[in-house]
């Protein structure tokens, strides 16, 4: 079976690849407005210490976990460790698979902005009405299903034409051209009149504002914004030649990653600031405060047409990577890539239309006081990803410690950066990852009151 796994055809394949994997609605979508809420530079300076510390220390153990192993996110668990944890590898799968169900949904919406905004379908259109315009959209029963089935006929697209030919060659693809609109928002972003005042907030820190929300907010963003725990690093990693220099790979895929944040915040905050918007409108910055933002200004229709168009592809290249995982496992199973592809597509469909309906329709049906595509979010971000990235970080770092030096050092010596990436791994990533679900489950405080914090 191994001998006949798929490879990259290039490093850089999987760098842009892996880079497009992390880089999705999460660093376009929820950082700019988790920095405009948590204010603005301090955020953004906890944030990068963190990333570059704790996020890139669990990316470089899931990269590690799939080249040692040459497998897919269950058996590459078995091959190098106790059969115990390939439960990671099942929760990873299973949480792919959901968020996907969701994400096509939240991508779907994007696909309507490119069309309503090229359109001039917003023109004239004040805050007050661009939110209703929204709400009405997804609490339609039809119209938000059909461009989620256009967003997950895309995904299995790029899928099905395998590692090298499909999902590296989207990647070398999407991956410049997604940079090259976001650095023409962010030129026009920073060159509007006022735009001074949101480039304060973004890059001149106010310290006193930090708190221990600031902090876990800032933690909570660093971990899931490299899409970790959930097996697409792990199986992209499964991919790479042995000569790849899994450290340099790790953190240029970070930087671009980050990269792509930094760029999202100076492309929205800026002009929000700009038109004396809310910095801290929550999701809605995205498809209520910007679209009122674009059409306040010279040429906003392009702009925003642009910036949607941006949003699809960042939301395509994670996409693909959330699919991937399912296709690595089920073709141990002796399904072909075709199979696996168009079924688990067909599938994630069906589970992500009554996350679209309880935006209207169901959205009074709810289990555990939570509508379904509600539920699907929590059960993902809140229990699945950090339970995963938890036992990931124990398998490394105490588990199979020995193989995860040589495979990441070689022949050589480990030196002071594998050293502080073990220990990373084994004290400081774990009991971070312990805090952002206690957070996610709302025991955070609980913990504090009984500490005395």
């Amino acid at each position: 079976m191994n001998a006949k796994r798929e490879h990259w055809g290039s490093r850089l394949g999987f760098i842009m690849a892996t880079a497009g994997s992390a880089v999705g609605l999460g660093n376009i979508w929820k950082f700019p407005y988790m920095a405009g809420d948590n204010g603005g530079a301090a955020f953004i300076i906890i944030y990068l210490a963190l990333v570059f510390t704790i996020g890139l220390s669990v990316l470089l153990a899931e990269i590690m976990i799939g080249r040692a192993s040459q497998s897919d996110a269950v058996n590459a668990f078995k091959k190098l460790g106790p059969g115990f944890f390939s439960i990671v590898g099942y929760m990873g799968i299973a949480a792919a698979f959901m968020i996907l169900s969701f994400y096509c949904v939240v991508a779907g919406w994007t696909i309507d902005y490119i069309f309503a905004f090229a359109g001039g379908k917003f023109s004239g259109m004040d805050g007050a009405a661009l939110g209703q315009a929204f709400g009405g959209f997804i609490s339609d029963p039809v119209k938000p299903i059909i461009y989620q089935a256009i967003f997950v006929a895309l995904t299995v697209i790029v899928v099905l034409g395998g590692v090298a030919n499909g999902i590296e060659r989207a990647g070398k693809i999407l991956m410049p051209i997604l940079f090259l609109i976001l650095i023409a928002l962010v030129i026009r972003s920073i060159t509007l009149p006022g735009a001074e005042k949101g480039l304060a907030f973004f890059l001149a820190p106010d310290f006193s504002k930090i708190t221990g929300g600031t902090i876990m907010a800032a933690l909570g963003q660093a971990f899931f914004s490299l899409s970790l725990g959930m097996g697409a690093i792990l199986t992209y990693g499964s991919y790479l030649g042995k000569d790849a220099k899994l450290g340099q790979s790790a953190w240029q895929v970070t930087f671009l990653d980050t990269s792509v944040a930094i760029l999202a915040g100076l492309a929205i905050l800026p002009a929000v600031f700009a038109f004396g918007m809310d910095p801290a409108a929550g999701p809605g910055l995205t498809f209520v405060t910007l679209p009122a933002v674009f059409m306040s200004m010279p040429g906003g229709i392009f702009f925003g047409t642009l910036f949607f168009l941006l949003l699809t592809i960042a939301a395509l290249t994670s996409s693909i990577s959330l699919l991937e995982p399912l296709v690595a496992y089920f073709s141990s199973k002796g399904f072909t890539r075709t199979q696996i592809t168009v079924t688990s597509g067909f599938l994630s469909f069906l589970l992500g239309v009554p996350c679209s309906l309880a935006m209207g329709i169901w959205s009074d049906f709810t289990i555990f006081g939570k509508n379904f595509f509600d539920l699907m979010d929590f059960l993902t971000s809140n229990l699945i990803l950090p339970i995963g990235g938890f036992l990931i970080a124990v398998f490394v770092g105490w588990v199979i410690t020995p193989r995860a030096l040589k495979e990441v050092c070689g022949e050589d010596a480990p030196g002071l950066l594998a050293k502080s990436w073990i220990f990373i791994l084994r004290f400081i990533a774990p009991i971070a990852i312990l805090l952002i679900l206690l957070s996610g489950l709302g025991l955070l405080d609980d913990l504090q009151a009984a500490l005395g914090l």
